[in-house]
């Protein structure tokens, strides 16, 4: 099932299925505004309550649809959380406008849409080139935050596990967007990708330059303070070749090869748990 699930909900967030009303960070939003609001996460305790209220009403409906009609219910559970905690529409639209811009020599407007990309990031490059590895190492960001420790959280614990990181993101995202200052959400969202980042990079080193992404990602996986974005972001430049020197304004190669080295990664990510499916592991 974990195999279907993780096919399904891929395609339908490729081809962008979902309505854009329906996009995890918009239902979350919702959430937050209907039943808590930014004054209320100053009490530590409905900070919690914020933070696994959505787990436990999955959690609920799960136990309550168990084995009824054959597991139907519960399939369609699984693929209503997976689809929905896999969209990330906006990041796709900014990178979309961000290659558009570049198509048309707009340096300056792929300055903006590359601070959609990651609105939480300081973007300090002094050239076309270093804008384009910043775009690449955001893409291979944005892949593992929205799409590769979804998918591992999915493999490992179900939709419980997916959507209580995807809930922990969104208030984390939104602690540095509103300025509301909750270091113990950003301590949990650390400590939530610690393991996956060093899983999900792995596959970057068995999809790219192996001995150059494997020393990076030995040297990155045995410190413990490293970071979930350094460790994904200096992984897959140390695991992808990139060009030095372009003929266009702004450096797209860099990004593009980044992009490649992410598709890869995603089918090596599939394939692994084809494998495990026929072998028993995972169901």
């Amino acid at each position: 099932m974990t195999l279907f699930v993780l096919l399904v909900a891929i395609l339908i967030e490729r081809f962008q299925f979902l309505p854009s009303s329906w996009q995890f960070s918009l239902l979350m939003s919702r959430y937050h505004e209907m039943l808590f609001g930014d004054e209320q996460l100053k009490s530590k305790l409905m900070l919690v309550l914020a933070v696994v209220f959505p787990t436990l009403v999955v959690i609920l409906i799960s136990w309550l649809i168990n084995d009824f009609l054959w597991g139907a219910l519960n399939l369609l559970l699984w693929l209503s959380v997976a689809v929905i905690c896999f969209s990330h529409q906006e990041q796709r639209k900014a990178f979309k406008a961000y290659m558009q811009s570049a198509c048309r020599d707009d340096v300056q407007g792929c300055f903006h849409h590359a601070e959609e990309l990651e609105p939480s990031q300081c973007l300090e490059v002094v050239s076309e080139y270093e804008l384009g590895a910043k775009v690449g190492q955001s893409i291979a960001w944005v892949n593992y935050r929205y799409f590769g420790a979804i998918a591992l959280y999915l493999i490992v614990c179900g939709p419980i596990g997916a959507l209580f990181y995807g809930t922990v993101r969104f208030y984390s995202e939104l602690s540095k967007r509103n300025e509301l200052h909750l270091p113990w959400v950003d301590c949990l969202l650390f400590v939530l990708d610690w393991i996956p980042s060093r899983v999900f990079t792995f596959g970057y080193v068995l999809s790219g330059k192996f001995s150059q992404g494997f020393a990076m990602w030995l040297s990155t996986a045995m410190d413990v303070k490293c970071s979930a974005r350094d460790m994904v972001t200096k992984v897959a430049m140390a695991a992808e070749t990139v060009a030095e020197t372009s003929q266009e304004s702004v450096c797209v190669q860099s990004t593009l090869s980044l992009l490649q080295l992410s598709k890869r990664n995603l089918i090596l990510l599939i394939i692994v748990v084809a494998l495990l499916t026929i072998f028993g592991v995972i169901k």
